[in-house]
Parts: C-alpha cells; structure tokens; sequence
C-alpha cells in the first residue's frame, strides 16, 4: 500500500492487487471494513474507489502522522478474511431492457441464459460514483458475466431503476442522466433519496441480489 496526502485533512491509500486477492478493489473494501472496525473517532469518512481508499480525518483528533500509524498498526485484513461486512438486498428486476437481446448476441449465449447469470451472480456494491446513488457492482461469486462492451452510441436519457451491464460491472441507475452502459432491465426499488435520513440505498460493502420478478 501506499499513502499519499491530501492536503491536510485526508489520506489517500492506493492499494495494489495483494497476494490471495481476487481484486484490489476486494483488498480496498477489506482495508474500508477494517477500519470500520476500528471506528476511530479521527476519521470522518471512508471512501473507497476500485483501487484506492481516501479517508478524511478531523485534524483535532487525529493528525496524518497519527493516521499512517493507525494504518502500519491495523494493516491490511488476511484475504481469507470476509470482505465487505455490509448488507444483503434482494432486488426484484423485470428482465425487458432493451439491449438484452443484442447483448447475449453478442456474448454468444440466449436471453435466457444471460437473466440466470445475472440474476445467479452476487453482487458486492465496491464503490460509488458517477451520480448520486449510483453504485459499481463486482461480481462477489456466482457465474458473472466476464466483460461486457458498453453501448458504441451512449443514450442521452437512461431512466431510473434501469438495471445495467459494462465492463466487469453492473449497475442500477438511481436516477435518469445519460449512460453508455448495456439495458438489461428495470427495478422499482429506489436507490437514491434525497428525502431519507441515508439517501442511498447501498453502501460499498453491501451485497446484492437481483431476481427475475416474473418468475419469483
């Protein structure tokens, strides 16, 4: 691992691909659950990126120095350690998006097929970004999907509760914006409000477990 300040106020941890890890994203969201752990009253916010961990502190309490012999003396969790430590949310998904048919064409395997990979594979949330809500899902275990190419002409209107396919990730759109991901689905179960006590749904850490709302 390796630190570098961020100005006065936080520390940012950029964490290779360590031994027995599938992922760095894996060893950042280990790191993040151990420092939950800890609860240090220093440290305001964690936030976790897919290689790299910013922790915000309250200089008051817990200076940088004192921040990097917090991290030398907690270090980085075994990997076969549990990683993540959050929720479980079962998500309800009407598989009808309208790149489904094309996208399993293009991964050579039907509709059918491309529904229970999804719908089989659990989803661990590994961080935030993009839009408010919006969480990047690695595939925790189950069948995954691989890579999946991002639409060659992005949408300018995806609306909220679409379900979402690219790269290694997936996704739900908490709110409609522009996108270039792959349409598989829709879910009704929000995952931004602004309104709430905790706006968004999930937290990185959290698992994630969509089922086909036709056939539950």
């Amino acid at each position: 691992m390796r630190t570098h300040l961020c100005g006065d106020r936080a520390l940012l941890i950029d964490v290779d691909q360590p031994a027995g890890y599938a992922s760095a994203t894996d060893a950042v969201l280990a790191l993040t659950e151990r420092l939950r752990e800890v609860a240090h009253p220093g440290i305001i916010d964690l936030v976790p990126a897919a290689q790299t961990l910013l922790i915000h502190l309250d200089p008051a309490v817990l200076s940088l120095e004192g921040a990097q012999r917090l991290l030398d003396d907690t270090g980085l969790p075994p990997a076969t350690a549990s990683t993540g430590g959050g929720e479980t949310h079962r998500i309800p998904v009407s598989y009808d998006g309208p790149d489904l048919e094309d996208l399993a064409s293009s991964l050579g395997i039907t509709t059918a097929e491309l529904i229970v990979r999804h719908s089989g594979t659990t989803w661990r949330a590994a961080f935030g970004g993009f839009a408010p809500g919006f969480f990047y899902l690695s595939a925790a275990s189950g069948p995954g999907l691989g890579t999946v190419p991002r639409r060659s002409e992005p949408r300018t209107a995806i609306p909220a509760g679409s379900v979402a396919l690219a790269g290694e990730w997936s996704a739900v759109y908490p709110g409609s914006s522009p996108g270039g991901w792959q349409i598989i689905g829709f879910t009704e179960t929000p995952f931004w409000d602004s309104a709430a006590e905790r706006p968004a749904l999930l937290r990185a850490g959290d698992l994630v477990e969509f089922y086909d709302k036709e056939h539950a």
